[in-house]
């Protein structure tokens, strides 16, 4: 078992043990309680990947007098078991936390961890949102746990530059129609690397992630939350697609240095890229490659993969003040600086709207219509259900036995029969 594996099944065990236990309250001295009506000086913002505050949480500095400091965590494996460390001990959790949708579910399953946002929030800004992505912030015992951020609608980005040398149409529509399926990507992949010797994906694993969330249906759980990765087809139909692509594929998983290195050696020529993406491929890309990456039309229609909510955990000495902070990053004009800075995909109904952002055209990826391009696909966009442990399958059953079969440590019907067995281990909450 590798070391990352270990860390992630300790870090799901501590998970389960707070569950087990009902949650632990807020830990602290209560001599450092604030009085009634206090205002902080400083309030702490926990964000993984790039959600595009930076310059938000310096509007709010000059606005409000309050200091805001933005922690960032690059990847949400990191990101995952240091909150479930700060929950387990009552300390050291942001004031402000943002959650990814696999880990909201998780967390879900112990909603006294989280400050009830309800009374802390005006009760009419529940009609800003798209409502689906609303009520998804809402914990079964009716408690408002997350303020909508964005949803991650697909697209392929893709290097112009690389496709002209493999005499492979360059212009975004073009290019979109290589691939109407899965089938058709497949090939363009082909004549990519028969023409230059090279991978045309960083890996089989984000063409599995393109696949599975464009199912819309369940995936490693049915509705009643039993796990059903077994039997799943749209698990099945994901994890054949991926794993029929090996052959084109750089063996680079997500966040892994080989992938993050890769884009700007031109390791691969296009990966999946929902709209909270484009901030990361730009960022390790680097400013060499400015012009070079465009956006097109993912296979099969439209996905979505990710998204997030903005949450106050309960030990936050601040929750009334650390949620007036929360509401303002997720409010319309807030959505549409944060897309036009690092590409999350508003969900804030005034923002879908907004000019500035269907308008918006992003120079780094050629001067692509991301607004555009982004934006019509939400309404499209329809909520799957991922589960409690959502995130725990598919980080430590489903990518791992993937991995293993594309570096050639397993057979296809070897791995998938580890990740089945996996699946139960890791799904159990």
């Amino acid at each position: 078992m590798s070391l990352t594996t270990r860390r992630s099944r300790m870090a799901a065990a501590t998970l389960a043990a707070i569950t087990a236990i009902g949650g632990l309250a807020a830990c602290g001295n209560d001599d450092d309680t604030p009085a009634e009506g206090e205002k902080p000086a400083k309030l702490v913002v926990d964000t993984f990947g790039e959600m595009g505050y930076d310059e938000l949480v310096k509007q709010y500095e000059q606005e409000t007098g309050i200091k805001v400091e933005l922690r960032k965590t690059a990847q949400l494996g990191e990101y995952r078991p240091k909150l479930v460390r700060y929950l387990a001990t009552g300390k050291g959790a942001a004031d402000v936390t943002a959650l990814e949708e696999g880990i909201l579910n998780e967390f879900k399953a112990n909603p006294r961890n989280w400050a009830d946002l309800t009374p802390l929030v005006p009760s009419e800004i529940s009609d800003d949102y798209l409502p689906w992505k609303w009520e998804l912030g809402k914990a079964p015992d009716g408690r408002l746990i997350g303020l909508p951020t964005d949803v991650g609608s697909l697209a392929v980005c893709y290097r112009k530059d690389l496709f002209e040398a493999a005499g492979l149409p360059t212009e975004r529509d073009a290019v979109s129609a290589l691939w109407p399926d899965w089938n058709g990507f497949h090939q363009a992949g082909q004549k990519y690397k028969q023409a230059t010797g090279k991978a045309f994906i960083d890996s089989i694993t984000a063409v599995s992630n393109g696949v599975l969330f464009q199912q819309g249906s369940d995936l490693f759980y049915d509705k009643e939350n039993n796990i059903i990765a077994d039997s799943s087809p749209a698990v099945k139909a994901a994890w054949d697609t991926a794993t029929s692509m090996v052959d084109i594929s750089a063996k680079a998983s997500t966040w892994s240095p080989e992938w993050s290195g890769g884009f700007k050696q031109g390791t691969f020529a296009a990966t999946f890229c929902p709209s909270w993406m484009l901030g990361i491929v730009a960022d390790n890309s680097g400013e060499a490659n400015k012009g070079k990456w465009d956006v097109a039309a993912v296979p099969g229609g439209g996905g979505n993969w990710g998204g997030s909510w903005l949450a106050v955990p309960e030990q936050s000495k601040y929750p009334e003040e650390a949620a007036k902070l929360a509401q303002f990053l997720t409010n319309a004009t807030s959505q549409v600086e944060a897309f036009k800075a690092k590409g999350p995909l508003p969900t804030n109904l005034e923002a879908l709207k907004n000019e500035a952002f269907l308008n918006y055209t992003n120079e780094y990826f050629s001067n692509a219509p991301t607004g555009k391009i982004f934006g019509e696909s939400v309404a499209q966009i329809e909520p799957i259900h991922l589960g409690p442990k959502h995130q725990a399958v598919k980080e430590n059953a489903f990518e791992p036995a993937m991995r293993a079969f594309e570096n050639g440590q397993a057979s296809k019907d070897a791995a998938w029969e580890q990740f089945t067995k996996d699946a139960q281990t890791q799904g159990v909450f």
